[in-house]
């Protein structure tokens, strides 16, 4: 391990004003996102997809890195130009998400762990290769009764563990993505109890494991109620609780957070990461790694407009900007 490597990954991945892009959607959810919009599900209009998020010029100004899919990490654009070469050529980190989805956890109805260890030293090294120079795993906890429970955090926290320690080996910057679903009608404060009892249980393990935490980057979820609730969570509140949570519950040692969207509207997740820069100072970088809150967009439009790369382009350089501007607490 050179930590050297890993907390200057972490730097530039986080530095303000840039974010990271999530373009790591599996195969069959981006055919879903597809098949929402009219768009026949291939490979070829995925690569396609990805090649107008990858060459959007400028993109760089706003981006810091982009999260690839183990397909779109070996595809190329029309020119025959690796997705990994022309990220590269703008400046931009390679990044590859490598969990494996989602297993059912026995005896806990709904609750769920991340498949993906087994293999993954040697992909790892195969994506290494390929330039990748961090990777994201995700686990997913629900909010209600009894949930997320002991045996889900402790579980997913030991996975995570083991996929830090198979990254920072290889000096690739390890994103660990604990991810509680907007899914249900709890509140902000059952989520901020939710959020903050998980991060307490990855964080001991991480430690207790010998991970080295300021060459790794937490993306979470921001602290509001859940989609169904009766009652939203006003920006400044979210911002509040989230900040509160992470400056209690994230050990010191880590550098940089960014934020998932969550299925958060554009303007939301945007608003939410204004506002908290608006109640800074705060100890780490913290900034964004969307993918439908910087997508959404692009996609309706890419879809109606299959002709007009350029127009679809403009869409996600506006996006991005935008975050950008909240990442610094600018947006208006």
């Amino acid at each position: 391990m050179n930590k050297t490597i890993l907390e200057n990954t972490v730097a530039r991945l986080t530095d303000s004003p840039k974010g990271i892009l999530a373009a790591d959607e599996s195969n069959p959810t981006c055919n879903k996102r597809f098949a929402a919009v009219g768009i026949p599900e291939t490979e070829e209009n995925r690569r396609q997809y990805r090649e107008l998020l990858f060459t959007a010029p400028g993109l760089e100004q706003y981006i810091s890195g982009v999260i690839l899919y183990d397909e779109t990490i070996k595809q190329k654009t029309a020119e025959e130009k690796s997705f990994t070469a022309a990220l590269e050529s703008k400046g931009i980190d390679v990044g590859i998400k490598v969990d494996a989805g989602l297993g059912d956890i026995p005896e806990r109805a709904g609750e769920k762990f991340t498949k993906g260890l087994e293999g993954l030293a040697a992909r790892l090294d195969e994506y290494k290769l390929m330039c990748a120079t961090f990777a994201k795993w995700r686990a997913v906890y629900s909010v209600g009764k009894g949930t997320p429970s002991e045996k889900c955090m402790e579980m997913n926290a030991e996975i995570f563990s083991e996929y830090v320690r198979l990254c920072q080996e290889r000096d690739i910057v390890p994103i660990i993505e604990p991810e509680v679903l907007l899914d249900g009608d709890y509140s902000a404060e059952e989520c901020y109890q939710a959020t903050a009892k998980n991060l307490d249980v990855v964080f001991s393990e991480l430690k207790n494991s010998g991970a080295y935490l300021s060459g790794l980057i937490l993306k979470s979820n921001m602290v509001l109620a859940g989609k169904d609730a009766p009652a939203k969570t006003p920006p400044e509140k979210v911002a509040e609780l989230t900040l509160k949570c992470l400056k209690a519950h994230v050990p010191a040692e880590v550098k940089g957070i960014v934020f998932l969207s969550g299925g958060q509207t554009e303007e939301k997740a945007s608003l939410h990461l204004n506002e908290m820069h608006k109640q800074g100072p705060l100890p780490w970088n913290l900034t964004f790694s969307y993918s439908r809150a910087l997508q959404n967009s692009v996609l309706i439009y890419w879809a109606e407009h299959r002709d007009d790369i350029a127009g679809a382009q403009k869409l996600l350089l506006d996006a991005a900007k935008r975050n950008s501007l909240a990442s610094v607490g600018k947006h208006k």
